[in-house]
Formats: C-alpha cells, sequence, structure tokens
C-alpha cells in the first residue's frame, strides 16, 4: 500500500488551502479488508475523509481522502 500526501494546486499556481489530500494506492494483491482497515484508521484518527475511490481494470484501487485545513489566528497579546 502506497501513500502520498499532495498539495492541490488552482489556478495561477497557488495554493487552495482548504483541503489538503492524501492519496492511497492499493495493489490488486493486497485483501481490499486490509484496505479498508488502513482507511478507517486514517479516517478516525487523523480526521481525513473518504472523497474519491476509483477501481482500475487491472484491479488496483485508489483512494482520495481529504481533510480540512485549520486556520489560526495570531492574537495580539496585550498585558
Amino acid at each position: 500500500m502506497k501513500e502520498t500526501l499532495k498539495p492541490v494546486v488552482t489556478g495561477r499556481g497557488a495554493p487552495l488551502r482548504q483541503y489538503e489530500y492524501l492519496v492511497i494506492t492499493v495493489s490488486p494483491g493486497e485483501h481490499v479488508p486490509t484496505a479498508y482497515q488502513r482507511l478507517r484508521e486514517h479516517a478516525e484518527y487523523g480526521k481525513w475523509e473518504l472523497a474519491r475511490s476509483t477501481l482500475y481494470m487491472g484491479g488496483q484501487r485508489k483512494y482520495l481522502m481529504r481533510r480540512k485545513v485549520l486556520r489560526v489566528e495570531r492574537t495580539l497579546n496585550v498585558y
């Protein structure tokens, strides 16, 4: 199983910072319940959600997971 974290780029090269994406590729020889377990672990512990799943003709599967990027705004400390 291969996992890749990819930034999404739109328009003029500026990254879209609303979501970050994780691509999980499962080879045809791996068991499907094992892949589902891996997806569940990412969803539960990493706060990922399944955005898209693709099954290719050779039996390879690709799962695209996403999670929202949380933006933290700086606050001023006034004493």
